[in-house]
């Protein structure tokens, strides 16, 4: 008998006229996926050692418990090709292979990802999978490999749909159900076309531990807002909670502000921190059950910038049972009373709604008209409107 996940099909999603038409469905992506990436701490300083303690970590620190499932490894890991082609892993750093660090992954009840490339090499310079596709993607599923970060350094004239496209076919293929991630860094406008190719697509180039990069890149990405939805996600890139690895970080209220708009726009959220060294505030942060439950509500429909005005934002999402999230945004320098109208923020004017600050985990009242609050410098308020049943 053919096992469920052997079924690779594609469905037809009604998004609008303006969207494309065809959605890739391979069981994956139905919310956005939860997990921890090595790049923006570690770098190359990749080794066993290393993700075995992360993983531990994420399992010890209650991450596991509020949904995070994923490590993965982004690029080092790989160092060769062997005389039929296969990639190898560095054997150095990974003594016992990559096989059975993702056993060890997999027996924590979590999943194991990898990283690789559309290119010939990878943006370090490792093999790329150009040309492989097939090898490769037989590999990581003898790997029991669950997620596939693909990148775009070293690329040829080949199309860059048929280049994604290859690696797709490939990975449903070996009837393993793999998180395809792509990472062209937004280059094509992959958000008008990769949703019948991935599970989730960069829209904008790297991110960095700075609030400047924060909130560029949630400006850039929120022009494709109408383009997500489950099965596949725009994806802003990493998370910058905590320290990095040059101990820069963010203010508390800016990290706060930058979890909480991942959240409300359905981005993957992958923590780019070291698990092994976090501070309470980063793990109290991370954990927020309100928001992650933002995030990963069941419509799946990306929240989106309301207000025209630059510093003091309405930034608004539809959620399921009618729910509504909205987040005031002050990026001024100065705290400030921030006002949203229910005709601003999609509500039924008139209608009773209850509003939950999901960073006080308070319920406020019931409003009927508008929400507002003080907000500080490069802070947020997150409510969640619940409306009350009309007798």
């Amino acid at each position: 008998m053919m096992k469920a996940y052997q079924v690779y099909f594609f469905i037809l999603l009604f998004v609008d006229e303006n969207n494309y038409s065809f959605g890739y469905e391979n069981g994956l992506g139905l919310s956005p996926p939860l997990g921890w990436n090595s790049w923006n701490f570690f770098h190359c300083n990749l080794n066993e050692d290393l993700i075995r303690e992360t993983a531990k970590a994420m399992v010890d620190l209650g991450l596991k418990d509020v949904g995070y499932e994923y490590i993965n490894l982004d690029d080092c890991w790989q160092v060769s090709r062997d005389e039929q082609g296969y990639i190898e892993e560095d054997r150095e750093a990974f003594p016992s292979g990559m096989a059975a660090l993702s056993d060890y992954v997999h027996s924590l009840g979590l999943k194991f990802g990898l990283y690789s490339d559309a290119g010939t090499l990878t943006c370090q310079g490792r093999p790329g999978s150009l040309g492989f596709e097939s090898q490769d993607a037989e590999t990581y599923s003898r790997w029991k490999i669950d997620y596939l970060k693909y990148d775009n350094c070293h690329s040829t004239d080949k199309d860059v749909k048929l280049r994604y496209k290859a690696m797709r076919d490939a990975l449903n293929a070996t009837g393993r159900p793999i998180f395809f991630s792509m990472c062209e860094w937004g280059r094509d406008q992959p958000t008008t076309w990769a949703n019948p190719i991935a599970n989730s697509w960069r829209t904008t180039g790297d991110i960095r531990r700075s609030w400047d990069s924060v909130m560029s890149i949630l400006d850039s990405n929120d022009q494709w807002h109408s383009y997500a939805g489950p099965g596949g996600w725009n994806d802003p890139d990493m998370l910058e909670i905590g320290p990095g690895d040059n101990h820069t970080e963010l203010t508390l209220d800016e990290q706060r502000s930058h979890f909480t708009l991942w959240c409300l726009i359905k981005a993957p959220l992958l923590l780019g921190n070291d698990l092994r060294n976090i501070s309470n505030e980063t793990l109290q942060i991370i954990t927020n059950e309100e928001l992650i439950a933002i995030n990963q509500d069941p419509l799946g429909e990306q929240g989106y910038r309301h207000s025209s005005d630059e510093l003091l934002q309405i930034w608004v999402g539809k959620l399921s049972h009618d729910e509504i999230a909205v987040v005031l945004l002050n990026r001024s320098p100065e705290p400030a009373l921030i006002s949203a109208t229910f005709q601003e923020i999609n509500a039924t004017d008139g209608l009773k709604y209850n509003v939950r600050d999901l960073w006080a985990h308070l319920d406020l009242g019931i409003e009927t008209s508008k929400i507002e609050a003080w907000v500080e410098s490069h802070g947020v308020f997150a409510g969640r409107l619940s409306p009350l049943t009309i007798s």
